[in-house]
């Protein structure tokens, strides 16, 4: 999927490509987000509508076989994921309600939705780092964090999707006229997340560059706006995020690579990961994705929510 639309936030909004892969290519504990007037697709500053819940699908028993992944989440009442609570339009903790907000923080609560019959969430905060990790111990049903797929991390996780899909860009401090796009970056400073895209895809993007990584995404916003290095290179979502959350950044340029977002699972649960991808086709197909979309990451930019291209 792809949308066009005006500059928003210091952001291009050409510049992301969404997809739900038909092919077959965070939330929390206390439910569904608030019930807000408008546009049943539109909550309103980044919030999904009570209706989108309410109208969203519900696996039947014939899709939940005995002794699967999804009927011990179905036993549990939760569905328990690794995400974040800090990202703006994506997983963010509404301080007043509790609520996690954003797009994946929906889709985790849409996928609980479908497995159990009521979006309740666990969400558990991971580091880029740890997420293979806890993938792996099963410490958690699945991530919903912007997680690249990437051949390397395929050899440890499954991923379910590609559900969405974008591209690493720079962002820098707003009263910052120097950089422009990423070939300004030859022989700076880069912030960096530590095993991120942008660790490899820097040294040929911008030569002579020198990198410090942050384990989070806050962290190296932060950074960035202490003036420890020259620019953020990061996935444009979280950038755009970043934008909407520190009006001392702005993104520069447009995206440099193309990155797909998937939602990651055990790698030895082929049966889950073929109930996810089922489960991403009813909701692109009924239109629940696109309202979610236009409730969170659509917020800032103009227009209807994209549409599929094959």
């Amino acid at each position: 999927m792809s949308f066009t639309g005006r500059r928003s936030l210091a952001l291009t909004a050409t510049a992301v490509a969404v997809a739900l892969a038909t092919a077959g290519c965070g939330g929390d504990s206390g439910g569904s987000a608030p019930t807000l007037p408008g546009n049943p697709g539109l909550g309103g500053d980044g919030v999904v509508a009570q209706s989108v819940y309410d109208a969203a699908p519900v696996a039947t028993d014939a899709d939940i076989p005995a002794g699967s992944t999804m009927e011990a989440i179905r036993k549990r009442g939760y569905l328990n994921i690794g995400g974040s609570l800090d990202a703006p339009l994506l997983a963010q903790q509404n301080p007043v309600s509790g609520t996690i907000e954003g797009f994946d923080a929906d889709m985790a609560k849409l996928l609980a939705k479908y497995i159990i019959g009521k979006p309740e969430v666990k969400t558990t905060t991971i580091g880029t780092q740890t997420r293979e990790a806890m993938l792996q111990a099963k410490s958690v049903d699945a991530v919903f964090q912007t997680y690249t797929i990437t051949p390397q991390r395929a050899t440890q996780v499954a991923f379910a999707g590609p559900y969405l899909t974008s591209g690493l860009a720079v962002g820098v401090r707003k009263d910052d006229t120097s950089i422009k796009s990423v070939k300004d970056l030859a022989g700076k400073t880069v912030i960096v997340g530590a095993n991120t895209p942008a660790v490899t895809a820097l040294p040929s993007a911008a030569p002579g560059s020198k990198q410090i990584a942050f384990g989070t995404d806050p962290q190296a916003l932060q950074a960035l706006l202490q003036k420890r290095g020259d620019a953020y290179v990061q996935d444009f979502t979280l950038l755009a995020s970043g934008a909407k959350a520190n009006p001392g950044m702005k993104v520069v340029g447009e995206p440099f690579t193309t990155e797909a977002y998937g939602i990651g699972l055990n790698k030895e649960d082929a049966q889950f990961k073929e109930f996810v991808n089922n489960w991403l086709k009813k909701i692109q197909a009924d239109g629940t994705w696109a309202k979610v979309w236009e409730g969170t990451l659509g917020s800032v930019v103009e227009g209807a929510a994209p549409t599929l291209h094959h």
